[in-house]
């Protein structure tokens, strides 16, 4: 049987090792753009930090060792159509410029995302750099070497990152957000504040509610870069843009968002039953709404694509969903992010509330400690847990972990409140403080039914 798959980023590697496992005797050809593969987009700002010294470092695999197993890995191939119907694809080597004709039986679609660059004048200005690729991390960090003064448009979780790693790399940093809190897909407004206080302390200047409308070149030869609100001059621009599916070679062939993701069920299955489709070229069952979206991450890729190459012949592995749960390491602090929104419970329809959790992690008789910032969200109705964020100089992406499993499980805040954890004056309190977030809940909502 042939499997042709088309994108060998993180989806792609994925599925092409779960078809190695479990189908031996397929005919495997991989068709990709790009000379290398498996780039974590995560290291180009610890690249630029320095705690990551070589982008090369960052990938994770190497074309030459699937092609030892067999694998016919077309790097550098361009796929200009599919002809779903007939199982064909049409592709051209880059290098040599000469067409390509195959044929599959099954399909698997990792293409990924493309860049959604803004529109925003003077955009093309040369010192203005999009932030996405590892080549586009390379252009990052030389033009970075040459400038004092950056300004990072998008305060997302990359745009924050950066941010970090150009004030440890010994830059001046303005950081742009559009919106009125920072990472505000992940965090609500006060656990934002949060973060953004702690990016002040440490030099780096956030204008947010601020929307940038021009870029011109100065006569010293830097960037003017005018917003809703102010103008100021650096020296170059960072956009960490926004993304969209890269799914137009299949468009009209399968079932599509309005966005362009293509929609698969619990297999990773498409409309077509010989096309599977994994990571940002997709959408994601989203557990806390029980609904369709798309959220490109990087663990949702490896997910997916395991899952598709797992069932390309036999239904073998479903998809859990996810519950969009992500983290960084910003100024030695965690944060991290499980689950809903109070905003985005509220348009789901949910009965939304939420508590706020300060404490210490361990016993005040220990000889050292460190505070923990939480908030918990939940429905008032079923009392479902439907959301988390958590700020510590403690390691507390884990606990991150713990509360999507909450969310997986539908548990409410009284499961949570008194569900086993271990207790050690190393490790915690006798109650763990997501036990005890929980059960500020529970106190909360006996305090509302007294009302």
């Amino acid at each position: 049987m042939k499997v042709a798959i088309i994108g060998c980023t993180h989806a792609g590697i994925s599925a092409m090792k779960q078809c190695l496992k479990y189908y031996p005797d397929a005919e495997i050809t991989v068709y990709e753009r790009h000379a290398s593969i498996s780039y974590l987009s995560c290291a180009t700002y610890l690249h630029i930090s320095g705690t990551v010294k070589n982008l090369e470092d960052a990938m994770y695999a190497d074309p030459d060792e699937f092609t030892k197993r067999g694998v016919n890995m077309r790097m550098e191939h361009d796929v200009i159509t599919i002809d779903s119907k007939k199982q064909t694809i049409l592709a051209q080597n880059l290098k040599t410029k000469k067409f390509v004709n195959d044929t599959y039986d099954k399909l698997i679609m990792t293409t990924g995302s493309r860049t959604s660059i803004p529109v925003i004048q003077g955009i093309e200005n040369p010192k203005v750099m999009l932030c996405k690729t590892c080549d586009q991390a390379r252009q990052l960090g030389e033009a970075a070497k040459k400038c004092h003064t950056i300004a990072i448009i998008g305060g997302g979780y990359a745009g924050v990152e950066l941010a970090e790693g150009y004030v440890k790399s010994g830059h001046e940093v303005i950081l742009i957000h559009k919106h009125t809190h920072l990472l505000n897909e992940y965090m609500d407004p006060v656990m934002a504040e949060n973060v953004k206080t702690l990016l002040e302390q440490n030099d780096i200047k956030v204008l947010t509610e601020t929307t940038v409308t021009r870029f011109e070149n100065t006569e010293d030869n830097r960037v003017l870069v005018k917003t809703n609100n102010q103008t100021f001059t650096v020296d170059m621009v960072a956009i960490n843009p926004g993304v969209l599916p890269q799914s137009d070679i299949l468009k009209g062939q399968v079932k599509m968002a309005k966005n362009g993701a293509i929609l698969t069920n619990e297999y990773m299955e498409t409309s077509d039953p010989d096309i599977f489709a994994a990571g940002d070229v997709t959408e994601v069952h989203y557990n806390p709404t029980l609904s369709s979206r798309y959220i490109p991450l990087a663990s949702h890729a490896i997910r997916q694509g395991n899952i598709a190459g797992t069932n390309l012949f036999k239904r073998q592995l479903k998809s859990m969903g996810t519950q969009a749960t992500t983290a960084m390491l910003l100024f030695d602090q965690t944060v991290a992010c499980t689950g809903l929104t109070i905003e985005a419970a509220k348009a789901a329809g949910f009965d939304v509330q939420s508590v706020f959790f300060n404490g210490i992690y361990r016993p005040a008789f220990m000889p050292t400690n460190a505070t923990i910032d939480i908030e918990l969200i939940y429905d008032r109705k079923t009392r479902r847990v439907l959301g988390a964020q958590l700020m510590s100089p403690h390691e507390v992406s884990q606990s991150a972990n713990t509360i999507s499993v909450i969310i997986q499980n539908k548990n409410t805040i009284d499961d949570l409140a008194y569900v086993d954890m271990l207790f050690s004056p190393n490790f915690d309190e006798p109650f763990n403080y997501l036990n005890l977030a929980a059960q500020q809940a529970v106190d909360q909502e006996f305090k509302y039914s007294n009302k």
